[in-house]
């Protein structure tokens, strides 16, 4: 903004302003742009006080604002201090002033009492929110480009002091660089109705109407993924990301607020970091670390001092955080794609295993972590764990279909790597843990017991016997299903015969890794899932000093992401040698179909469980209130006027769809090993 060739008001000019009641104390820190018709003197300015150096852009568009009502640009009922202001703006009733501030072109702000920088500030770059750890043990540094991987590393690996002082360096770098004494309002900016704006940068594009107070932040708006924030907001010491809409008397206070989230309807929420494509409605928040999808819009809802990510919390749902000792020390963290059910509380400390489903109330401090797809259950204030059966709810299966669809992000730039895969590597490894876990329980404690002890819960024999079913069909699912992945669009018998071979031998040479990365543990980086050398990899380059920004920290993470599947059959690799016993070296085209044919079972009979826990949702008990003048028929027919008939349920024809899909997937493969 600043290149543009700028001149001094001439005499006529300076008479112009003042006779539509403008004045200055010294018209030579007025400038105009050189392009400035004096005639758009008259139509542009009333009752304007410029104060310190102004520059003006021209004035000769005007808005139509809804309802058709059409606004002239420029500025009217105003008091300017050292501002800059873009071509074509709309600048009126400030009840107060503007001050320090530089303001794009084709902006509209009219009704609002202050807007002012009145400091060198960092625009809420550099704000330590005190996530997991209500006293602050685990305070994270946000910024503009604050990834929900970095922010995972800088909030759970405190043990790593040396990579905890380079992130902080890195961070505060950053921060540094984005002070000023001058804040800027972006290009197509709309600011309506709205109390005070203190040291708050707002990106091109953005929508501000009827705001409360706006203090300390940076909203980074832009053409792709405009933010708008709505009547009666309150934030202070925040960074809103693009995409996002912060609404309906939401107050902010210490938050870093990702892409494409919705706050609104009297949210609450306190030193807490929303990622990606989160929703927050009536609720509260207080030292959350809510990884993507995280999903909470009911009132009576608290969420604290815990990390969720992929996670819908129902209503009432609440944790503790402290025990009446030393305080709000303790944490919990409910791993990807876990629920709770409404009015279901957790003492922390604790840990969900991932996809888990949470009833009643818990305060034994329970670790899942190894037993994920369960349900807990609270029986006389005691934990029953009923281990895989998640793997055939039909809420699962829908959860994970429908969050691709659910992401908002507009924006090219998406800081956030998100893996949508129900089944993973991180996934399937906890099966073949809790596969063990149980065989073990059985093994110590006899095969004729009725309840296990497993860390301050009790699973039920039945649960335990079909425990180690579920995890073995979906170890057997995601295993044959990567084999076939990679074996696909091959004519091995065509192959073999150019190259002089067998197909066996192609077959082994195809399946042979393109990565050594990828074997051993995974991790789930709040929607990154990665190998854990790759990321052990990345903090020793960081510690080394050789990635010194947080770009070049996120653009390892977009890499690794990238490479998911790589890396994925690197793994698998190992695990079909490891869960069938095969030497992949030397494997045959007899033990390629059997794991196939096992494969379609562990689909087949998956979807079949599916196809019969949707059938619950149509029986007789779900039509209970239905057809409620009516006779038996009648209720029938009302419930299939409202939703419809078994057979034509969209999730019900596409289980039916998916296992003729699978099996012929499979059968072409068998067809290609002849």
């Amino acid at each position: 903004m600043m290149s543009i060739p700028y001149r001094n008001l001439t005499p006529k000019e300076i008479d112009a302003m003042e006779s539509v009641g403008c004045s200055c104390k010294c018209w030579e820190n007025v400038l105009l742009n050189a392009e400035f018709q004096t005639w758009e003197i008259e139509r542009a300015f009333r009752n304007v006080i410029f104060s310190g150096t102004c520059r003006l852009g021209t004035f000769r568009k005007s808005f139509e604002l809804p309802g058709g009502l059409i606004k002239p640009s420029g500025i009217r009922n105003a008091t300017l201090h050292n501002v800059t202001v873009g071509n074509d703006c709309c600048i009126e009733n400030i009840a107060n002033y503007i001050a320090n501030y530089e303001i794009g072109h084709d902006t509209l702000i009219e009704n609002v009492d202050i807007i002012v920088v009145d400091r060198i500030t960092r625009f809420g770059n550099g704000i330590e929110v005190s996530v997991l750890d209500e006293t602050g043990g685990r305070k994270v540094i946000i910024t503009n480009r604050l990834s929900a991987q970095l922010a995972y590393m800088m909030t759970l690996y405190r043990h790593l002091q040396n990579l905890q002082d380079r992130l902080r360096k890195i961070s505060l770098d950053y921060a540094n660089a984005q002070s000023s004494d001058t804040g800027r309002i972006g290009n197509f900016v709309s600011i309506q109705n709205t109390g005070s704006i203190t040291a708050v940068k707002v990106g091109d594009h953005c929508v501000i109407k009827g705001a409360g107070k706006l203090k300390n932040g940076s909203i980074n708006s832009n053409e792709a993924a405009p933010v708008r924030i709505g009547y009666g907001v309150v934030a202070e010491d925040f960074i809103i990301a693009s995409g996002t809409t912060v609404d309906d008397n939401t107050t902010v206070y210490r938050c870093f607020i990702g892409q494409s989230c919705t706050l609104g309807n009297g949210y609450s929420a306190n030193n807490s970091l929303f990622f990606s494509n989160c929703l927050g409605k009536n609720g509260e928040a207080c030292s959350i670390f809510a990884g993507p999808f995280t999903v909470t819009h009911h009132k009576s809802t608290l969420l604290i001092a815990g990390m969720f990510s992929f996670m819908n919390a129902g209503a009432g749902s609440s944790q503790s955080n402290h025990m009446y000792k030393l305080g709000p020390i303790h944490q919990g963290i409910l791993e990807r794609g876990a629920k709770t059910a409404s009015d279901s509380y957790i003492l922390w400390p604790s840990r969900v295993g991932a996809f888990s489903l949470v009833m009643g109330r818990h305060v034994t401090h329970s670790d899942t972590s190894g037993l994920p797809f369960s349900y807990l259950i609270e029986k006389n204030n005691t934990t029953f764990l009923v281990p895989g059966v998640n793997l055939k709810s039909v809420g699962t299966v829908r959860d994970a279909q429908k969050w691709p669809h659910r992401d908002e992000r507009k924006d090219p730039d998406r800081i956030d790597q998100v893996n949508y895969n129900l089944l993973s590597p991180y996934t399937i490894q906890k099966m073949f843990k809790g596969r063990k876990t149980l065989k073990n329980l059985q093994s110590a404690s006899g095969m004729l017991t009725d309840v296990y002890s497993f860390h301050s819960a009790k699973i039920q024999n039945s649960a335990l016997v079909k425990g180690i079913e579920y995890y073995e069909t979906g170890i057997r699912k995601f295993l044959g299903n990567s084999l076939i992945t990679r074996l696909q669009g091959m004519n091995f018998s065509k192959l073999a015969r150019e190259k002089g071979t067998t197909a066996e031998e192609i077959i082994r040479k195809r399946l042979v890794p393109d990565y050594e990365t990828g074997s051993g543990e995974w991790v789930d980086l709040s929607g990154l899932i990665a190998p854990k050398s790759a990321v052990e990899a990345l903090i020793v380059d960081i510690e080394a000093g050789k990635i010194t920004s947080i770009d070049a920290i996120n653009a390892v993470f977009q890499d690794m992401h990238r490479h998911y599947y790589d890396y994925e059959w690197t793994w698998a690799y190992d695990k079909i040698r490891e869960f069938f016993e095969i030497d992949m070296e030397s494997i045959t085209l007899d033990q390629v179909r059997s794991i196939v044919n096992q494969w379609k079972d562990a689909v087949i009979g998956l979807d079949r469980m599916l196809y019969e826990d949707a059938r619950k949702e149509f029986s007789l008990a779900s039509m209970t209130g239905f057809g409620a003048d009516g006779s038996q028929e009648e209720k029938q027919m009302d419930f299939e006027q409202v939703r419809g008939a078994f057979e034509s349920n969209p999730f019900v024809t596409a289980v039916v769809d998916h296992i003729a899909k699978k099996s012929a997937l499979g059968d072409e493969l068998l067809s290609r090993l002849k």
